[in-house]
């Protein structure tokens, strides 16, 4: 049976949908939620996204901008008073003048974009697009709302003693072997157990072992948050079916970690996720190739338990008005140019095979869920290499400065060709580890990486306007997000 608390935040949910539903009637509103784990390219993708909708990009495949039904997209003002401005034109300057990637997502922010555009049967519409980016590590908090710290503490210390994680969390285990959680509660030592559990966190986040399952997510990202008793809990090694005596460690630790579900994931919920009508999730599927089998598997349960977050189904009136649902979700594996366009099925594949259990589950509740291999901005080209006597399917492109690649260093100005192989395509193989070798612990240090990270792309202005940003299939993304919106 639902408790008071629980009933209470049913209905200031269903107060904040009903009050959507009515601004929708007179203003019909889309809210895209953009998210992904880190590194994945959501900055990059919204960044993208907007230039192209502005200023009219090539996106063949968005077929009410590539057949001239959308009149202009233009930026408003901010919807919500309360949440960062998604900094849009920093972010566009930074790609475009000085050839950087911008920096990673570590908070809320949000985009409006007005869409105008002809209807199929000539009546003149508009429709408002509300960009929600978000770390897809706060997405990994959700779960917790239905757990106990108990349970959530059994599960995290079985991973962290599980495959890579087992030495990335040695001196976190060797910690917690001297606590009692019986015993009195103690400031230092949970000072001492959030730092080294966090430090664990962070080792498994590094390129050479890319796990993807790190929640608490703040702990990764805190804010403003650095420091504060909500974020400074650690799992513990609990005897069964007992409870937790009063001013113990244990008490404490269960105190915080309410605390963090209160504080941190409570709202995010309520306020934000709660509200979304379409989502992308971009995945850096390649940064698990390289790490192996046990980074593959790690985003395997990553992304099922980013699917079993959502509230799945087709949109009614009545889900509308009480129990918003994300009718589309979308998985993007990102930086599709990385690989030659005759891997990209295999990519997606790859990212098919990681979500299909749990989107055979969505799609049975109604959701239309797709998968997607793109570049939201395109830094390589494509070329055809002389290796002796085979010409080899490469790219070409600008390794970021202190990129290393078979003992070269590159100056980040100098455009080279690399073969970056074929993706397998035994996915069995994949996932058991016997067709793409990856990265033991003990050789991680000594590890060539397979991809190389690029600069964005040297464009040329046309005058006073400003260039396209060349991509990989963002049109195709666009389509399945909104396209049904605009018919």
């Amino acid at each position: 049976m639902a408790s008071l608390s629980e009933l209470v935040e049913e209905a200031r949910l269903s107060a904040r949908a009903l009050l959507d539903y009515g601004d929708g009637l007179f203003n019909p509103t889309v809210r895209l939620g953009v998210t992904g784990l880190s590194r994945a390219g959501k900055t990059v993708f919204i960044t993208a996204l907007v230039h192209g909708l502005t200023r009219g990009g090539r996106f063949p495949v968005f077929e009410s901008l590539a057949t001239g039904r959308i009149a202009r997209a233009r930026l408003a003002p901010q919807p919500d008073d309360d949440i960062p401005r998604f900094a849009y034109e920093e972010h566009l300057r930074t790609l475009i003048e000085e050839r950087r990637w911008p920096n990673s997502t570590v908070d809320i922010s949000e985009l409006r974009l007005v869409i105008d555009y002809q209807r199929h049967n000539g009546a003149e519409r508009t429709l408002t697009l509300d960009i929600v980016d978000y770390p897809g590590e706060w997405l990994l908090d959700l779960p917790l709302l239905n757990k106990t710290y108990e349970q959530w503490s059994a599960e995290s210390l079985a991973l962290s003693r599980q495959g890579p994680r087992a030495e990335l969390a040695a001196p976190f285990q060797a910690h917690l072997a001297t606590l009692d959680p019986t015993a009195p509660e103690n400031e230092q030592s949970t000072l001492t157990a959030a730092k080294l559990f966090t430090d664990y966190l962070r080792a498994c986040r590094d390129d050479r072992f890319a796990m993807s399952l790190l929640p608490p997510g703040r702990f990764l990202m805190p804010g403003n948050l650095a420091g504060s008793p909500a974020l400074t809990f650690a799992p513990l090694d609990l005897p069964a079916d007992a409870s937790a005596p009063d001013n113990s460690l244990w008490a404490m630790m269960v105190r915080r970690y309410e605390a963090y579900k209160d504080v941190v994931v409570r709202p995010f919920f309520r306020d934000h996720f709660s509200r979304l009508d379409r989502q992308i999730v971009l995945v850096d599927a390649l940064s698990a190739l390289n790490a192996g089998p046990e980074a593959l598997h790690d985003l395997e349960a990553a992304l099922a338990g980013i699917l079993d977050c959502f509230r799945i189904g087709r949109s009614t009136i009545l889900s509308t008005l009480f129990r918003p649902r994300v009718d589309r979700i979308l998985f993007a594996a990102t930086k599709a140019d990385h690989l030659h366009h005759l891997s990209h099925d295999r990519l997606e594949d790859v990212l098919r095979r990681t979500v299909g259990k749990a989107a055979a589950r969505s799609e049975l509740a109604g959701a239309a869920v797709d998968v997607v291999a793109l570049a939201a901005v395109r830094a390589t080209k494509e070329a055809l290499v002389q290796r002796g006597r085979d010409r080899l399917p490469s790219i070409l492109g600008t390794p970021a400065r202190g990129e290393v690649a078979n003992g070269e260093s590159f100056d980040g100005e100098t455009e080279v060709a690399t073969f970056p192989g074929d993706l397998p395509t035994d996915l069995d193989g994949l996932f058991e580890g016997s067709a793409f070798r990856g990265l033991s612990t003990d050789a991680a240090d000594k590890a060539d990486f397979r991809f190389l990270r690029f600069r964005p792309p040297l464009l040329e202005r046309n005058g006073t306007e400003e260039p396209a940003l060349p991509h990989i299939r963002l049109d195709r993304a666009l389509q399945f997000l909104i396209g049904d919106r605009l018919q």
